[in-house]
C-alpha cells in the first residue's frame, strides 16, 4: 500500500524547489482562494489573477513558514493580505465600484438593481432580489469589513479562525463583522428588502454561519416586503 505524502513532506520538498510537490501541496485551497478573491473583488478575470498571485507569493515565501501557525492559516493571510493590497491599488488609482457595473458571483453575474417596490409574492423571488443587494452592498463596504464579513457570514470562519488567518485582533474581527452587518441591514431597509426573523437565516447553529443571502439581518421594520411576504406564506394568502 502507498505512503501518504504528509504536509510536511511536502513542504520540505517544495522548499527545495519541488514544483510537483508545491502543486500538491496547494491543490486542496485552489478553488476555495479564488472564490475568496472573486467575493472580494466581484470580477473573474481578476480573481484568476489575484490567486496566482497568491500563490506565487506562497511559494516564495515558504522559507519564512515557522509552522508556529498552520500551514492552511499561514497560506490565507497571505491570501487575505494580496486581495487588501488589490483593492488598496484601486483605491489609490480612483478605481471605484459602479452601481451600473454587474458583479460576477459563483454561480453567475449579478447586476445591481434598485428593488421594484411593486408586491411580489414569490419567495423565491424575493430571495433573489434580497441577494442582489447583499452583494451590492457588501461590494460598497470598506475593505476590511468586506473581507471580515465574507469569511464569516460566506466562508463561515469562527471569529477566532478570522483573527489568525487576517492577523488581527478578535476585538477587531468582532467590530468589523458588527459594523459590515449594521451597513447591510440599513442597506436592505432602505429597500424594504429586510427580512423578518428567521425567514432567510440559513443558521445551522454550531457556532458557525452558513451563506446565509440576508447576513443574518435579523427583524426588519414592520411592514417593510419581506415581511409582508412571511406572513402572507404563513396565512396561505395575498398581502
Amino acid at each position: 500500500m502507498e505512503q501518504r505524502t504528509t504536509e510536511a513532506e511536502l513542504i520540505a520538498r517544495a522548499r527545495a524547489g519541488d514544483g510537483d510537490a508545491f502543486a500538491e501541496l496547494v491543490r486542496p485551497f485552489e478553488g476555495k482562494v479564488y472564490n475568496l478573491a472573486l467575493r472580494m473583488c466581484g470580477n473573474r478575470e481578476d480573481a484568476f489573477d489575484l490567486a496566482q498571485e497568491s500563490f506565487l507569493k506562497v511559494y516564495r515565501s515558504l522559507g519564512r513558514f515557522r509552522g508556529t501557525a498552520t500551514f492552511s492559516t499561514w497560506l490565507y493571510r497571505i491570501v487575505c493580505n494580496t486581495c487588501l493590497d488589490q483593492l488598496r491599488r484601486q483605491r489609490r488609482a480612483g478605481i471605484a465600484a459602479s452601481l451600473d457595473e454587474p458583479v460576477e458571483a459563483e454561480d453567475g453575474i449579478v447586476h445591481r438593481e434598485v428593488a421594484d417596490r411593486t408586491f411580489e409574492p414569490e419567495e423565491a423571488v424575493l430571495r433573489t432580489e434580497v441577494r442582489r443587494e447583499v452583494i451590492a452592498a457588501v461590494r460598497f463596504l470598506p475593505a476590511h469589513h468586506r473581507l471580515a464579513i465574507i469569511l464569516r457570514e460566506l466562508e463561515g470562519l469562527t471569529y477566532e479562525e478570522i483573527a489568525a488567518r487576517t492577523g488581527t485582533s478578535l476585538g477587531t474581527v468582532k467590530s468589523r463583522i458588527s459594523r459590515a452587518r449594521s451597513a447591510v441591514k440599513d442597506h436592505l431597509a432602505a429597500r424594504e428588502l429586510l427580512p423578518a426573523a428567521g425567514v432567510y437565516s440559513l443558521d445551522r447553529g454550531g457556532g458557525r454561519s452558513a451563506s446565509d443571502p440576508a447576513i443574518r439581518a435579523g427583524p426588519g421594520p414592520a411592514g417593510g416586503r419581506a415581511d409582508r411576504t412571511a406572513q402572507a406564506s404563513r396565512k396561505g394568502v395575498d398581502a
